[in-house]
């Protein structure tokens, strides 16, 4: 009964993070909050379709790649440029860590996305 009772204390006690799927219509909330709609050229449907196709709208989501990089968050961000996986890795053009990507607060995965776009002059390299 003692054994119980700490077992459900430790249960309760433990926090579980767990991948948010959204909606289409939340992200499209989101999205043209963050004025993704026209950034570029490209409409609110064009991103609402990327995050779709590559995460399914899990903001949790990853790809481990044969390459060895991690494709990470709502819009699959490949860590081999994008973002930093190791203290001592070079190519981090959004300055952020990879995990920053792996967050209900899509701020700094549309950050990101808004970076690569503007730099690469298309959604191709996300």
């Amino acid at each position: 009964m003692k054994a119980a009772s700490i077992l459900v204390l430790i249960g309760c006690l433990t926090t579980v993070t767990e991948s948010k799927v959204y909606t289409c219509c939340k992200l499209a909330k989101i999205f043209s909050r963050a004025g993704l709609d026209n950034f570029k050229g490209f409409s609110l449907g064009n991103w609402i379709c990327m995050a779709y196709y590559e995460s399914h709208y899990n903001s949790m989501a990853q790809k481990f790649l044969k390459d060895g990089s991690i494709d990470y968050g709502i819009f699959q961000i490949n860590s081999d440029r994008w973002c930093r996986r190791t203290e001592f890795q070079e190519k981090n053009y959004c300055h952020i860590t990879c995990s920053a990507l792996l967050n209900d607060d899509l701020m700094y995965a549309i950050i990101c996305a808004k970076i690569i776009v503007r730099e690469t002059e298309g959604m191709n390299y996300l």
